[in-house]
């Protein structure tokens, strides 16, 4: 009788552990859905929360809004879901639920900060990032960006004030207007041949190409779903060459693009999960989004290979004069480890430590950004706030990852895998910095 009824217990074990499995499937997936219908409503009353969504239009809210942002209201429903999700996890590391739960409610922490800053209820810079987009970055004083400054000041032509230098040098490589659209399509040809010679993308993936004004930003990746995009190019103020790849990658390929279609493929389509078809601007996954992007440009083009293009193919379209790039180049590669004073210019706005023209000053004097362009840099900074921090800390978190792991300059095949891993999955800032030197 022992041997009969065993093999029956083990049975009826396995089957009540596979009937609670897929009840734990079916809850997460109505609280997944629970997830997107919160972030759209939101997205009623705050226009800039939302980036993207291309999920079903039964999620889409159907009520009008309210003459009152429902402040109270919100906060409630994000730690009522919170809860709701907390209740479906388990001690299985293993588990495949999990990560999951413990994405949506990294998502979800956000989506609390950005009512309360959608409300005029401000913390400082570093609680803000770090609620928004899982860290702070580090702080740097004058005395850091003073030192680089330095080498830079020893590479440059002539003598005196290294912004000015600087700028004098850049500005012999500005794309004409009449040029930008050659240059930028031939650039993003390069960057999405590049993507594709290690990726395999839809056979329907495209983007729409698109020159605007009067926004505080370079450019945008506007992610419509079923693998379409439309790349947007601000011409307030020059564009110079070095821009052209800088936006092809990070708008386009293997950036956000690419990121935006990959997890649909992968995570909405191949999976069915219907949280990553909603992406909140205000949230960790664009430390992710933001970080890769900048990565990418150096993934595509890596080594010197930025500035062969350059030189060789896009100069020449343009009608620039190429005498003085190699110069220019190596001056980039310093300006950009002066980035972190974009950084510092925010959180002395946002903390109220800042004037705007002390702000400005750092801008024009460490980030070495002309003043018109400071001007612009002050107004992303008063409407995004925090999010500077993703382009510069998020690089360097997405970088130290991937070399981590194996992704270095003589390892090419293995960085495109990484960095495909990066864009395929719900990754967090955690993620990255578990292997963090």
């Amino acid at each position: 009788m022992k041997r009969f009824f065993l093999p029956v217990i083990i049975l009826l074990t396995l089957c009540c552990k596979q009937k609670t499995e897929n009840s734990r499937s079916e809850k997460m997936s109505r609280l997944a859905e629970n997830y997107v219908r919160l972030g759209l409503s939101i997205g009623q009353y705050d226009t800039g929360f939302v980036d993207a969504y291309y999920g079903p239009d039964s999620l889409k809210p159907t009520t009008k809004i309210q003459a009152v942002f429902p402040k109270d209201s919100f906060l409630v429903a994000v730690n009522k879901l919170m809860d709701q999700l907390k209740s479906i996890t388990n001690a299985n590391q293993e588990d495949r639920i999990n990560p999951r739960v413990n994405w949506m409610l990294k998502q979800l922490i956000a989506f609390g900060r950005r009512i309360r800053i959608f409300s005029g209820e401000y913390g400082s810079f570093d609680e803000e990032s770090r609620e928004l987009f899982g860290v702070a970055a580090p702080a740097h004083d004058e005395k850091y960006f003073r030192l680089l400054l330095a080498k830079l000041d020893s590479i440059l032509p002539g003598r005196g004030d290294v912004s000015k230098r600087f700028n004098r040098l850049a500005n012999r490589f500005i794309i004409p207007k009449d040029k930008l659209d050659t240059v930028f399509k031939i650039a993003i040809g390069e960057a999405r041949k590049r993507t594709l010679a290690h990726y395999k993308l839809p056979p329907d993936e495209a983007f729409r190409l698109e020159y605007v004004t009067g926004k505080p930003w370079s450019g945008y990746n506007w992610y419509k779903g079923d693998y379409k995009s439309i790349i947007q190019i601000n011409t307030d103020l020059p564009v110079f060459i070095d821009g052209a790849i800088d936006l092809a990658c990070h708008e386009g390929y293997p950036g956000h693009h690419v990121y935006n279609l990959l997890l649909e493929k992968k995570l909405y389509g191949g999976k069915g999960w219907v949280e990553i078809s909603f992406y909140p601007l205000f949230s960790p996954q664009s430390l992710i989004a933001e970080g890769s992007a900048n990565f990418g440009i150096e993934v595509a083009f890596p080594g010197t290979d930025q500035n062969r293009f350059i030189r060789n193919t896009l100069l020449p379209l343009a009608g620039v004069d190429t005498s003085g790039v190699d110069e220019y180049m190596t001056a980039l590669s310093l300006k950009r480890e002066l980035n972190y004073a974009r950084n510092e210019a925010g959180r002395g706005l946002v903390n109220g430590t800042m004037k705007e023209s002390e702000a400005v000053r750092w801008l024009t004097a460490y980030a070495l950004i002309p003043d018109e362009a400071a001007l612009k840099s002050i107004s992303f900074i008063k409407k995004y706030r925090s999010y500077v921090i993703n382009y510069n800390y998020g690089q360097d978190l997405v970088k130290n990852y991937i070399v981590s792991k194996g992704g270095t300059d003589t390892a090419m095949d293995k960085r495109w895998e990484l960095f495909e891993w990066l864009l395929s999955n719900e990754v967090t800032a955690a993620d990255l910095l578990t292997v963090q030197p």
